[in-house]
């Protein structure tokens, strides 16, 4: 999107003598295609947020002012709420950040960098950044989503079309073999067997996993069942680099924020420990924090980890050591974004001609096994 900041300017100043109602319609007109707040603050909204609302202040725009282009645009009475009550909280005499927070739709990582902006007179920029940076976060999800899209859904396809065959199709060959006298070959046998099971105990199946989701859902959120989760995630051959890859570039990019905004290493790590929704990291930055506050250096403590590899330790202690460790964190963040990206594509046109080989394959044997015994028969007259 182009937006033509001189042209905000001007109307924003015409709005002193214009109607003011008007006038700011006219000067957003561009918002109202762009954010919609719904009942969840999805980080898609969260970018077109972040994004718009350091344009609307980086042109000179008061805060108060920002918050009323936006919430005139908005069709919806519930996305004018949200950013209403953010903008009363402002005028009530609270900063920014405390209104973000108040508003319960964003993350501590979030108002704690809006509250850093504020105190260092960066507020624009660390705006700007995180719109940069939840834009990163979606492209990374996406192309993670777009390369398990298609396994997943040929994946449905093949216990779709063997459900079907084996509830429906075996059971019809099946009355047929039962009048022979002949002996069925072990592959027929053995598909009848199969058949019978899901038949019999399909609904059993069922419920269990919808029972074993449940599980899932519940326990979430527990220590335990996360430790697990990482571990098992972290080992699978082929989606645990990538993740790996994934939470690394997010941490590189969340210490690259806060330390190029002047924040302390100390509450860097604190505050990075809020935002990191991974076990494993979340877990090592706890431990770390006090050795961080004793005097520790930030390369010394990564170093005990195995989830931080040895190359990013090793270039954090060279820029420890020039003082340009932002630097060096921004340059880890694209690396581990781009090494990721390369391997979601890599996967995805990989895992694709396997899964259509290997549905083949299952519907090929299923077809083989039904119609061996009538070749058979075919074959003694």
């Amino acid at each position: 999107m182009a937006l033509d900041i001189n042209q905000i300017k001007k109307n924003s100043t015409a709005a002193v003598t214009k109607n003011p109602v008007e006038t700011k319609a006219a000067s957003v007109s561009w918002l109202n295609k762009d954010i919609s707040f719904g009942a969840s603050f999805t980080n898609a909204k969260k970018q077109l947020f972040y994004e718009e609302l350091s344009v609307l202040m980086g042109s000179g725009m008061d805060i108060k002012t920002s918050f009323e282009l936006l919430e005139e645009e908005q069709e919806k009475e519930k996305d004018k709420v949200l950013i209403r009550k953010i903008r009363e909280d402002i005028i009530a005499g609270r900063s920014l950040s405390q209104a973000v927070q108040s508003s319960g739709f964003f993350s501590p990582y979030e108002y704690f960098s809006i509250q850093i902006g504020e105190e260092t007179g960066k507020t624009t920029q660390v705006l700007e950044d995180l719109g940069v940076y939840y834009q990163r976060l979606i492209k990374q999800r996406r192309q993670l989503v777009s390369a398990l899209t298609y396994p997943c859904i040929v994946m449905l396809t093949a216990f779709g079309a063997i459900f079907f065959m084996l509830n429906f199709m075996v059971p019809m060959f099946s009355e047929i073999f039962k009048r022979f006298k002949g002996e069925l070959p072990a592959i027929t046998k053995a598909i009848i067997v199969m058949s019978d099971f899901l038949r019999t105990y399909w609904l059993v199946g069922f419920v269990a996993t919808i029972g074993i989701i449940t599980f899932f859902v519940v326990n979430r959120k527990k220590e335990w069942y996360r430790k697990y989760y990482s571990t098992f995630i972290l080992k699978m051959p082929i989606v645990g680099p990538i993740f790996h890859k994934l939470y690394l570039a997010r941490f590189c990019n969340s210490m690259h924020l806060l330390l190029s905004s002047r924040v302390d290493m100390v509450r860097a790590i604190s505050m990075v420990k809020l935002m990191i929704d991974f076990y494993p990291i979340e877990k090592a930055l706890e431990e770390i924090e006090p050795k961080i506050i004793n005097g520790a250096s930030l390369f010394a403590c990564l170093s005990e980890y195995e989830i931080f590899d040895r190359r990013m330790v090793y270039l954090i202690k060279v820029g420890e050591e020039v003082n340009k460790i932002d630097r060096f964190l921004d340059q880890l963040h694209k690396q581990y974004a781009e090494d990721a990206e390369h391997k979601s594509a890599l996967i995805g046109s990989l895992i694709e001609p396997v899964m259509i080989v290997l549905l083949g394959a299952i519907v090929g044997v299923i077809l083989i096994a039904m119609y061996l015994p009538l070749f058979q028969l075919g074959n003694s007259f």
